[in-house]
């Protein structure tokens, strides 16, 4: 009987100090080098992905990139990327960056790929397109133009073509005036 009589008090009087550091800890806020910018930020999110910058060189955000795939429609359809039914917006739309599509088109034209074999591997995206005549349509992960070329043609130079095909990407883009 004594011992929970002292058992009660005890753990109160212990239970108080750690409370009240607790709360003084919380009060202090961020600690360490930065920690009165962060503290003065009120921007500062804890959402880590809004701590992700995006590489201006490879990606345009969603009104830049639709003003380019319209800027880019013809000029495709010119170089005999595009057929004339198709628009980038359309074609574009399971890349991630427009640089990305763009290398894609060029590298199937020049090598004479299946545009939608390429864009399957390097998305991992499957459209309403048939991708049954592709060879490697069914792998799940999602691979660089420079592996995808290989897996397609393997007797192709497929690091030189990549290289080639993301530098007439980057001059489609410089041409339009989107690339930074």
């Amino acid at each position: 009987m004594k011992k929970s009589l002292l058992v009660g008090p005890v753990l109160f009087f212990v239970s108080i100090p750690l409370t009240v550091g607790t709360e003084r800890l919380i009060a202090q806020g961020p600690a360490g080098a930065g920690a009165a910018a962060v503290a003065a930020d009120s921007s500062h999110s804890l959402n880590p992905m809004t701590w992700l910058k995006k590489d201006s060189k490879n990606s345009t955000d969603v009104e830049n990139r639709s003003d380019a795939e319209r800027k880019l429609t013809p000029r495709l359809q010119a170089q005999g990327l595009l057929a004339l039914d198709a628009t980038a917006t359309d074609v574009c739309a399971p890349f991630l960056t427009l640089n990305g599509c763009l290398a894609a088109l060029h590298a199937s034209h020049s090598l004479g790929l299946d545009f939608v074999c390429l864009r399957a591997d390097m998305t991992g995206v499957h459209t309403s397109a048939d991708v049954s005549q592709c060879k490697v349509a069914d792998v799940e992960k999602v691979q660089g133009l420079n592996r995808a070329i290989h897996q397609l043609k393997p007797d192709a130079d497929a690091k030189q073509a990549a290289k080639d095909a993301e530098q007439q990407a980057k001059d489609d883009l410089t041409g339009i005036g989107a690339w930074n």
